[in-house]
């Protein structure tokens, strides 16, 4: 059997807010779409993303919090950090 050297990445994507760890649906430059069963104030949080064995987080601010209502949550990138240190389940 040959093969095309195709690889589908393992991601995942997760908004560590006050200890509480939300899945990302998805990431744009200064948003993401999340599904939260709770509301969150204006604030920092961390977001997690992996890439196979690569690991990355950083340090976000939340200028409008979270709402348990919308899924997109508006974001300031406030410090980057990378890479392989352990991640918060």
């Amino acid at each position: 059997m040959l093969s095309n050297g195709a690889h589908s990445a393992v991601v995942k994507m997760r908004l560590v807010v006050n200890g509480t760890s939300i899945p990302i649906k998805q990431m744009g430059p200064d948003f993401l779409f999340v599904q939260s069963d709770r509301d969150f104030p204006p604030g920092e949080a961390t977001i997690f993303l992996q890439i196979d064995e690569s690991h990355r987080q950083w340090q976000v601010r939340l200028p409008e919090g979270i709402s348990k209502d919308l899924d997109r949550v508006a974001l300031e990138v406030a410090q980057a950090r990378s890479g392989s240190q352990a991640i918060a389940k």
